[in-house]
């Protein structure tokens, strides 16, 4: 059986936090989601520094980042990844309710991977986040262990 890796989820809306973890569970997905509320606990989770010193090493599967969030936005947390010689090949996918241009645009100049906004119909959001998690945690390749 092969060894999916885990989803880094960084997302404040709890609404949307628990339809995103439903819909992986209700399509059995085999990844292990760890939520934080914002970028700074995002940087913390993968940097292992506080709470999460003790983790296992490696970079997750794929991050996902909503844009707005407190502390450390979604941009700052990708500048801060694709700036990080540990995890600057790390896919990360933006999922957001932001149509802004200059988001799409300066999330694409930081290398994102993906950029997807997040449909308002419930069952759009469900396939958005299925789809999602189906390429970037399942199937895509993700660079060599010492590369990441």
């Amino acid at each position: 059986m092969p060894e999916y890796g885990s989803i880094l989820l960084a997302e404040d809306n709890p609404k949307d936090v628990e339809l995103i973890l439903e819909t992986l569970a209700d399509n059995h997905f085999l990844n292990r989601v760890v939520r934080v509320k914002d970028g700074v606990e995002a940087m913390r989770y993968l940097h292992r520094e506080g709470e999460y010193e003790s983790r296992e090493s490696g970079n997750p599967a794929v991050t996902i980042l909503d844009i707005k969030m407190p502390r450390m936005d979604g941009i700052e947390v990708l500048r801060a990844i694709r700036s990080d010689p540990d995890l600057k090949h790390m896919p990360v996918v933006m999922l957001t309710s932001s149509r802004e241009e200059q988001d799409i645009v300066r999330s694409y100049e930081l290398g994102i991977n993906a950029y997807v906004v997040k449909p308002v119909r419930f069952s759009d959001f469900v396939d958005a986040v299925r789809q999602i998690g189906i390429f970037w945690a399942m199937l895509n390749e993700p660079p060599p262990k010492n590369k990441q």
